[in-house]
């Protein structure tokens, strides 16, 4: 079942309130409480900063008890999270609750974790991202992007090569 904006706010809500630590939101989840109101998504990446397993557990008994499948939680994002040099100096704290903190990706960062896969709604998420930062005056590092999506290896996905000129484009432009 598709998580909208909401269900994914009351669980940032208790997450901030009830686990503890530093906790990273990412993908259509922060997109949805970021700057796209209407987005929805099967499911919530967040990821312990700790890297912890207790941590996970800990985010999968409160999914639970707030009525979450555990297959609606991802706190293995943290796999690609970390492959990017220098993320930890890219977060931004987007809610702090009694015993944690949520932060989501800069732009920057959003970008660059959207662009290994990115399918229609990573570019989709993109461009709404990159409109939304430029009317809210954000800035973003638009030549680190570029670079990554230059040096992304070749494929012989001709959809996939259309995504990443327009994303190109978008930053570029």
């Amino acid at each position: 079942m598709p998580l909208d904006r909401d269900r994914i706010v009351a669980l940032l809500a208790a997450a901030a309130d009830e686990l503890t630590g530093d906790w990273l939101l990412i993908g259509g989840a922060a997109a949805a409480v970021w700057f796209a109101a209407d987005r929805v998504t099967e499911d919530i990446d967040l990821v312990s900063l700790s890297g912890a397993q207790a941590d996970r557990l800990a985010l999968l008994e409160l999914g639970e008890r707030v009525g979450l499948a555990p297959e609606a939680l991802n706190s293995a994002a943290d796999y690609f999270v970390r492959r990017i040099p220098g993320w930890e100096r890219e977060l931004e704290l987007h809610l702090r609750g009694r015993s944690a903190a949520i932060h989501r990706p800069t732009v920057t960062l959003f970008l660059l974790l959207k662009l290994g896969r990115l399918s229609e709604q990573d570019l989709s998420d993109c461009e709404r991202l990159i409109a939304f930062a430029r009317a809210h005056g954000a800035s973003w590092d638009a030549t680190r992007v570029v670079a990554a999506i230059d040096a992304a290896a070749a494929t012989d996905d001709v959809p996939l090569r259309e995504r990443r000129q327009r994303l190109r484009g978008l930053l570029s432009g």
